[in-house]
């Protein structure tokens, strides 16, 4: 059984576990609550994340194709990099959102920009910081294939977050399939189709955890910073 987990022990609060640390009683919890119907932002993996300098958390998308195929994404972000243009209350993930599923904010004019770093950044050790996600799909795909949504899945991370995949990140995609719709005409060419619709629910994912998450400590929430429902 493929696993990864999401390093949040440097953001304060107090740690002092004991003997036996939480996390087989968080485990169990979380699989008690799985359902269809789930909390976003601050909750699960995503409680104690950070994304740049805003409250990271737990998102959730999903799409479907004209032939009824499903693929959604789920993602816990806890990045070095910002989902927020510079300057801006709009996400880099703004091209992809559907609906307001993140405030619908725009940005005036966008152009390219330079790299936004604080010079007060406290920058972590390697892999302290994780977007961990997983996208998955009903359709019928193999093992190669999975692998190849994976791959193509995690430029999903590009298009939300910058910078991306810096030497203190540690992010990984799963990729998943229910097997429930025959994947129907060239198969190369329909696996190219699915990847790019699961980068697309990544990117979004992305913004959709963080729009949701809720300030903690002193940490604060996009929507505490720059307002939204």
């Amino acid at each position: 059984v493929p696993g990864a987990i999401l390093f949040d022990l440097a953001n304060d609060g107090d740690k002092d576990w004991g003997d036996e640390p939480p996390y087989r009683r968080l485990g169990a919890q979380a699989a008690r609550a799985a359902a269809l119907d789930f909390s976003l932002g601050t909750v699960g993996a995503g409680y104690g994340a950070v994304a740049g300098r805003l409250k990271g958390g737990i998102g959730s998308t999903s799409a479907q194709t004209g032939e009824g195929i499903a693929v959604g994404a789920l993602v816990a972000v806890n990045s070095v990099g910002s989902a927020i243009i510079p300057g801006t209350d709009a996400f880099w993930a703004f091209p992809f959102e559907q609906d307001g599923e993140f405030g619908g904010r725009r940005p005036e004019a966008f152009a390219p920009v330079p790299l936004d770093l604080p010079s007060d950044m406290k920058l972590p050790r390697a892999g302290e910081n994780t977007t961990i996600a997983i996208v998955a799909t009903d359709a019928a795909l193999d093992r190669s294939e999975l692998a190849r949504i994976a791959v193509m899945a995690a430029d999903g991370f590009a298009r939300a977050l910058r910078p991306v995949h810096t030497p203190f990140d540690g992010d990984a995609v799963f990729a998943l399939s229910t097997a429930k719709h025959p994947l129907e005409g060239i198969r190369q060419r329909e696996v190219m189709r699915l990847g790019h619709i699961a980068a697309d629910c990544i990117a979004r994912a992305i913004a959709r955890g963080i729009y949701a998450a809720t300030s903690l400590g002193a940490i604060k929430s996009y929507r505490d910073i720059y307002g939204g429902i």
